[in-house]
């Protein structure tokens, strides 16, 4: 964080206040992944629990976490953001093996992002709820 974080914070924020498309990555954030990439600080969550060999217990993640949300997209950097850590957790417990070939993999390598969306099972309207997906740009 004292390295690379807090020195890139009037960089980053420079970049999204210019910036006219607020949800593109900005270059510096993908160049801070392959440094803790290269420094084996990705997937810092990844559960010891879940044979993640020398893994980080919960106890131990804990402190990165709190030091890690000191600068709201530093996660990221580390590959720890929600939900993304959250919907890989789930996929290491519960997935079937096509699902981890699928969704868990290029989530572990930061190559693709999740989503999540929760409804009220108490809400009288919930089957009426919907939501959708429309690609607008070439990207």
């Amino acid at each position: 964080m004292d390295a690379w974080i807090y020195p890139a914070e009037k960089t980053y924020r420079d970049y999204m206040t210019a910036a006219e498309n607020p949800w593109i990555t900005p270059p510096l954030l993908e160049d801070l992944k392959q440094k803790a990439w290269a420094e084996g600080l990705w997937n810092l969550f990844y559960p010891k629990s879940h044979g993640g060999g020398d893994a980080l217990t919960n106890l131990e993640y804990a402190p990165l976490a709190e030091i890690m949300g000191r600068v709201n997209w530093a996660a990221e950097v580390f590959n720890c953001n929600a939900p993304d850590s959250g919907n890989m957790e789930t996929l290491i417990l519960y997935g079937t093996d096509q699902q981890e070939e699928r969704w868990l993999k290029p989530l572990l390598a930061g190559e693709i992002r999740s989503g999540f969306a929760m409804i009220d099972p108490g809400n009288p309207d919930r089957h009426k709820q919907q939501s959708g997906m429309r690609q607008m740009a070439d990207k």
